[in-house]
């Protein structure tokens, strides 16, 4: 379905359901909320682009109260803005009572070289040839040569710890946010090595949801079968899809854990592999109950994970109901986006500092016994293959991905000592061929 249909097709579902005015109006709240506040994007910009598939919003900011307000066919919605929990989609008029998190410190000097600082070499470190044929590759990733837009918004690639190469589109730099969609799922599996490596979780426990009573079947579901996505849960998962369980409960739920942890059992734990971004929810809500405290929770990425690594512009924002959206609300630069998959590209030590647990690594990027093709590991993707079939045939097996909704990428390439990431707002995934990039990136760069 082309973008234009699949807008036709919304705007008339939405007139005959109130219900899905509301989740429309909540998306666009949500999202202009955090790129406005969070990432300095003007609303033109984001009317243009995010809120396209938007039927007519009607979007109003209140930069006092850091709030925004939208309507879609007369039902509103209300998104609100801080800085030390990101952008927040409320529930009708009630407000968030939560109190002011510790300020974060500030662990990296921008004057110093990447990954230490922000500063970028003046000129790429690569052989003439090698640079000539990278350039090549970036104008083809920031091209629109097809009548659906790419919209890729930034490059960064990053070899044996060195930025090797970087490119942003107009109105996007550096120092400007960006939203991983489901790269925020690659995050909870590093949150949860965190705690693994401090002691404070075993993969084998129980995920020990509120919502299940001692009986409950759902009560055996473990981290490890949940970072695998075989709970076993039903859920389906359709995010172009106004319908789909992932939308309802990103848009139009106060706990996205609680939505997700209610549906039933279709399969034992461990002999069903089924994508689910409700899983994730379930599963960091459980790992940060490890903390006790909320203000412990809500301050647990930054202060043991995000600030370690010097990837200081991320924001692991929350729901209504005060836990973070582990699916999918991570929003960070693509310079700290790099940051995280240069952690996993040096199995989980940074300067020194152990902060994933030795064979981490190993654990992520083992393939789910009942993943199809292979594909996927411990809340990253994976190229691994399974009966000769592989998700990406051209490209290399070693590859683990982080990938996120309207084609967000990491892309670990062990072997070259190589992190690309590629950051966009493609709603039409024929427009950007992620295999194509990866192989001209592979192809431009010295072994």
């Amino acid at each position: 379905m082309t973008r234009s249909a699949r807008v036709q097709a919304i705007s008339q579902i939405l007139r005959l359901s109130p219900g899905l005015r509301r989740v429309a109006a909540g998306y666009a709240a949500k999202v202009a909320c955090s790129a406005h506040f969070g990432a300095g994007r003007a609303l033109n910009s984001i009317l243009a682009e995010d809120l396209e598939g938007v039927p007519d919003p009607q979007v109003s900011f209140d930069e006092a109260r850091r709030e925004v307000r939208v309507q879609v066919r007369g039902c509103e919605r209300r998104a609100i803005y801080r800085d030390d929990l990101g952008g927040v989609l409320l529930q009708d008029d009630e407000e968030l009572a939560i109190a002011p998190l510790p300020a974060r410190p500030v662990r990296r000097t921008p004057e110093l070289p990447w990954p230490a600082g922000e500063v970028a070499p003046r000129e790429w470190p690569l052989p003439r040839a090698a640079r000539a044929a990278l350039d090549e590759v970036l104008s083809e990733a920031f091209s629109e040569p097809h009548a659906q837009p790419r919209r890729t918004r930034a490059v960064v690639i990053v070899q044996h710890g060195r930025l090797v190469a970087e490119r942003y589109a107009p109105g996007f730099s550096h120092d400007r946010r960006l939203l991983g969609w489901s790269m925020t799922k690659s995050v909870v599996n590093a949150l949860c090595g965190r705690l693994v490596e401090q002691g404070k979780l075993d993969l084998r426990e129980p995920l020990a949801a509120p919502e299940w009573g001692r009986d409950d079947p759902r009560s055996r579901i473990s981290f490890d079968s949940a970072l695998r996505m075989e709970s076993g849960l039903r859920f389906w998962e359709q995010y172009w899809n106004p319908l789909s369980h992932v939308v309802g409960m990103l848009f139009n739920r106060p706990s996205a854990a609680a939505y997700a942890a209610n549906f039933k059992a279709v399969a034992r734990p461990d002999t069903h592999w089924s994508y689910a971004s409700g899983t994730s929810n379930v599963v960091v809500r459980a790992a940060m109950a490890r903390m006790g405290d909320q203000a412990q929770a809500l301050s647990y990425p930054a202060r043991e994970l995000f600030d370690k690594i010097g990837m200081t512009s991320a924001q692991l924002e929350i729901d209504a109901s005060g836990h973070f959206v582990g699916s999918s609300f991570c929003w960070a630069t693509a310079r700290d986006w790099a940051r995280f998959g240069q952690l996993y590209l040096q199995r989980g030590e940074w300067e020194g500092e152990r902060l994933l647990p030795a064979g981490w690594w190993e654990y992520t990027s083992a393939p789910t016994p009942n993943a199809p093709e292979g594909e996927y590991g411990a809340h990253f993707w994976l190229n691994a293959g399974k009966g000769g079939r592989r998700m990406h045939p051209t490209l290399p097996d070693e590859l683990v991905m982080a990938r996120g909704f309207e084609e967000q990428s990491i892309t670990i390439v062990p072997s070259r000592q190589l992190v690309i990431v590629r950051l966009g707002q493609t709603a039409n995934r024929p427009a950007w061929d992620l295999d194509g990039f990866i192989r001209g990136v592979l192809k431009a760069l010295p072994t």
